[in-house]
């Protein structure tokens, strides 16, 4: 890829989404940190190649009996933390351990230019991935594998290319489409499920989207969470909290409803103390009591979810991690209804809510005013998080994985 449409690329995410540090390291490239026009050719190019890698016969031979397969990830390039990775890492680690091999490839990475310097940044930032994982900077170095993953719908596109394997599967974890208003970003997400690979979904709600609406093969896994953090803990005071999951640069997760329905909460109760987490939220105008704590790391999320009696997290698409997290340290998890959440929460062991903030405050209220209510779905919230394991659901996705390699390979003989 020209360094030129990397540039470009790297300057119009950041301008999109407010991102000053972004936008600082494309100026200092070599190309002009503002170019004189928008190249939307260039910049959405990678939609249209479609020139393919053809399978080596002769890697195919050579391991085609391996005992333990062969895994490509190709996956975006990721910021500190970012939860979509961890997941995608959490996995690789355990189906390293159930006896895969995983090789991690990065797909237009404009940060990343060499292997030493991707590996050095997951060592430090992703420590959960296992040593063992071979990493490297780009798609370009990437062999053959008994079968290969995409893990975003930009990555799909470079997976529909590459036939040097013999599996293609996709690790969707939400629905992308919606990740956009309706216009070409949707379309060109939205292809990406007609492309012919197999589904390894986040829960049943995408396995039956995309079954239904999309004929993909896919089954899915469940979530569960981090024991070594998340930990159930009594709540030390009588000061009645509410935790919001706050992310005004992520549309889907509903800010605005979120905090009509938490000002209104307050103003029928001002005693109340509200703990954003998530994104720094000191820009905005909050009239009733809060703390403020910004981005912040697992081990803060789990002090502030004992802290409080109830936790908002609000979603328009896939569930995330959030409310099974709350439920293991011992809080409540108050999230939207709909298919997108009760493949996973339910009304015995969540507060269910409208996308209405009236609704959303009446509701917290009750549970407010009707604690011994309350304490069962806690009960019940943290019982079923302790059902949960991610190894559990590591081996749903080998045995899944083994038997659609084992499909398609007989398709080859």
């Amino acid at each position: 890829m020209k360094k030129t449409n990397v540039v470009y690329r790297t300057l119009r995410y950041a301008k999109n989404h407010g991102i000053k540090a972004t936008i600082e390291r494309a100026k200092q490239g070599n190309e002009p940190a503002v170019p004189p026009k928008n190249d939307v050719i260039g910049f959405y190019s990678f939609v249209v190649d479609n020139d393919p890698i053809p399978l080596n016969r002769k890697e195919y031979e050579k391991h085609k009996n391996d005992e333990k397969k062969i895994l490509n990830w190709v996956i975006p390039e990721m910021g500190p933390g970012s939860g979509g990775h961890t997941t995608i890492f959490r996995f690789i680690s355990n189906l390293e351990r159930l006896g895969f091999h995983s090789r991690v490839y990065l797909y237009m990475s404009p940060n990343f230019q060499d292997n030493a310097s991707i590996r050095k940044f997951l060592k430090e930032y992703f420590p959960l991935l296992v040593p063992e994982v071979e990493v490297y900077c780009d798609v370009s170095q990437m062999k053959f594998a008994h079968a290969t993953v995409a893990t975003s719908w930009t990555t799909a596109y470079y997976v529909r290319r590459f036939n040097n394997t013999i599996s293609k599967f996709y690790f969707v974890q939400d629905f992308e489409p919606y990740f956009y208003a309706h216009g070409s970003e949707y379309e060109f997400a939205e292809n990406t499920y007609k492309m012919g690979f197999r589904g390894i979904t986040a829960g049943d709600w995408l396995r039956d989207l995309m079954r239904g609406q999309y004929g993909m093969k896919a089954d899915s896994f469940s979530f569960s969470y981090d024991d070594k953090v998340y930990q159930a803990k009594e709540k030390p005071d009588h000061q009645k909290r509410v935790f919001f999951y706050a992310r005004p640069v992520t549309p889907r997760r509903d800010f605005e409803l979120g905090m009509l329905a938490i000002n209104e909460l307050c103003r029928r109760m001002p005693e109340i103390e509200v703990i954003f987490a998530g994104w720094d939220v000191s820009g905005y105008e909050i009239p009733f009591r809060h703390r403020n704590l910004g981005t912040v790391t697992p081990q803060v999320l789990a002090e502030s979810y004992v802290l409080c009696d109830m936790c908002l997290v609000i979603s328009n698409t896939n569930l995330s991690l959030v409310p099974l997290e709350v439920m293991a340290c011992n809080s409540v998890a108050v999230c939207s209804k709909g298919e997108n959440s009760t493949w996973l929460v339910n009304e015995e062991n969540a507060v269910l809510v409208d996308y209405d903030p009236v609704r959303i405050a009446d509701t917290m209220e009750y549970y407010f005013n009707h604690p011994e209510e309350l304490s069962k779905i806690r009960r019940k919230g943290l019982e079923f998080a302790r059902t949960t394991s991610w190894q559990k659901e590591a081996k749903k996705v080998y045995d899944s994985m083994i038997r659609g390699i084992e499909e398609d390979e007989r398709k080859l003989q």
